[in-house]
């Protein structure tokens, strides 16, 4: 009888240990949620966070709430993030700079972007597309190669931030047109464009949903795309490989991840709801209108991805001396 009842006694606290996060899933979520996007806000990913998040609010029962804490090139809000409590209160807007290049940018960084999240979702990709303002002179991609190799380091861009696939594709161009170019980083995006249209900087690789209301009203000229393909909202823009610059397939992605440790039921819970939220006609019109499109990954494919883009930015950032300014 003794082995009987020591194996009942185990089942016991087996079942007490399980228990409690088996209710903390069920009754997840009980209070808001918190995504927090490491950009300043009206950048590509904050569009795309803000429009997923207004449909996750309907499919978890709770306001999701989308807070923006730029700086350092996204590495202090995916630090808070990586700090908090993995309840699933708490998640991360990651992009190519935090969970791509920022590992082989930066010396130190205060986060691993593979052992401190759990990822949930891979919400939408984007290409940028490189644009002057009219004031600038410049009409064509021949216009501004002459203008750079006329006067060496004077041409500046913008960019979202160090790292960032805007600053990227920036130095990538400038190594494979043979130009020297001076890179601005800013806290986002947004304030980017501001400095751009109002003629602070020369030119910028912006992502397609933060530039296009602004081609579309005159105030910005695009001169090439940075997909595989034209973009579906600027087909009269060719690509930067039709005018023969083969590496400059580049563009800005963002998904959700929450803190390592976060229990499996509730990051399944999260990923359901994400495939949901990307799958309603909402979030597509909505996405479709800001020129980027719903491009689900489930947490293991998503993971793969995550692996597969440290690589590949940590490879180009070593091949062409890339160094946070």
């Amino acid at each position: 009888m003794k082995p009987l009842l020591r194996l009942a006694g185990a089942c016991a606290l087996g079942a007490a240990l399980v228990a409690p996060t088996q209710v903390l899933a069920q009754a997840y979520p009980s209070k808001p949620v918190r995504i927090l996007v490491p950009f300043a806000a009206g950048g590509a990913i904050d569009v795309i966070v803000r429009a997923t998040a207004q449909q996750l609010t309907k499919e978890l029962g709770q306001p999701v709430l989308v807070e923006n804490r730029p700086g350092a090139g996204g590495n202090i809000g995916t630090e808070a993030v990586a700090k908090s409590a993995p309840d699933g209160y708490t998640l991360l807007a990651g992009t190519s700079a935090t969970h791509g290049a920022n590992l082989g940018l930066f010396a130190k960084l205060p986060y691993d972007p593979r052992k401190d999240f759990a990822p949930i979702a891979h919400l939408s990709g984007v290409p940028n597309v490189l644009v002057v303002t009219p004031a600038s002179g410049i009409r064509s991609m021949n216009d501004l190669l002459a203008e750079a190799r006329k006067s060496p380091g004077k041409l500046s861009f913008g960019s979202a931030g160090n790292g960032t696939s805007l600053h990227l594709a920036g130095e990538i161009f400038a190594s494979e047109a043979k130009v020297q170019l001076l890179h601005v980083p800013y806290k986002g995006a947004a304030p980017a464009t501001t400095d751009l249209l109002g003629g602070q900087i020369t030119m910028m690789f912006n992502t397609v949903p933060v530039a296009l209301p602004h081609i579309r009203g005159g105030k910005l000229l695009p001169l090439a795309v940075t997909s595989v393909k034209r973009h579906f909202s600027l087909p009269e823009v060719p690509t930067f490989a039709e005018l023969g610059y083969k590496g400059m397939t580049v563009a800005t992605w963002t998904g959700l991840f929450a803190p390592a440790g976060t229990p499996r039921d509730i990051v399944g819970r999260l990923t359901g709801a994400v495939e949901r939220s990307l799958k309603d006609k909402s979030v597509i019109e909505a996405l479709h209108l800001q020129g980027a499109e719903p491009e689900y990954m489930a947490p293991e494919v998503f993971a793969r991805y995550v692996d597969s883009e440290i690589t590949r930015w940590t490879g180009v950032i070593r091949a062409l001396n890339v160094k946070p300014d």
